[in-house]
């Protein structure tokens, strides 16, 4: 463990641009993911069926990093590539995988937060919000590692800075929508534990929307 710790801290510190081991990034997207997952499905107690929910969220939040970023990359290559900057792309992929390492460790470092507020609040949209304010912060936070491994990228090639912003809004994109196809994260107490509701599929920003203005009592 003390490895991997080592590993994650390498994400970090300012002064470091040497990357933790590819091997080692999707590992740390799956534990540090997965520790995030369990106090966000945490809502409703550990209890009875109500720890199917904590296993499920523990198991879907790094499957919404992992297969938001899978689903985002084949594209971006071709961009990449039709861009001239195929050579660079190793880079670029090893510079995009820590961004979701890194993301994954700033969410378990703000995990404690969501545990005070559902033990402070018992809201499940209001929960529902916070988690969203949560990923919100963790996402515009890992911009920060982003730009550290990309900045090298960008000083040899000004198109870099155009792709990397092509990345933001296919990432954001994908990563809304599988939100919302892979949900509930958290598990209304009110409705069936379940790994996928029976009507996931739908627009992602309408109801975003909807979740938002009820949250404010409209």
């Amino acid at each position: 463990m003390p490895a991997y710790l080592q590993q994650a801290d390498r994400l970090l510190r300012p002064r470091e641009l040497s990357l933790p081991t590819l091997q080692t990034l999707p590992l740390l997207v799956l534990i540090l993911g997965g520790w995030y997952g369990t106090v966000m499905g945490s809502y409703g107690g550990f209890g009875g069926e109500r720890l199917w929910q904590v296993l499920y969220s523990a198991t879907k939040v790094p499957l919404l990093l992992l297969a938001t970023f899978s689903i985002s990359l084949p594209s971006f290559f071709v961009l990449n590539t039709l861009a001239g900057l195929r050579a660079d792309f190793g880079r670029v992929f090893s510079a995009l995988l820590a961004t979701q390492a890194g993301m994954t460790l700033i969410l378990a470092a703000l995990s404690p937060y969501t545990a005070l507020w559902y033990l402070s609040f018992e809201s499940y949209t209001q929960a529902i919000l916070f988690n969203g304010v949560m990923f919100g912060i963790a996402s515009f936070a890992a911009q920060f590692i982003l730009l550290k491994f990309y900045n090298p990228l960008i000083r040899e090639n000004k198109l870099h800075r155009l792709m990397l912003v092509l990345w933001l809004v296919l990432y954001a994109f994908v990563g809304i929508q599988m939100g919302w196809v892979l949900r509930p994260f958290i598990g209304s107490p009110d409705e069936a534990i379940e790994f996928f509701r029976e009507n996931s599929w739908g627009n992602a920003y309408e109801r975003v929307f909807q979740i938002f203005l009820r949250s404010i009592g409209q």
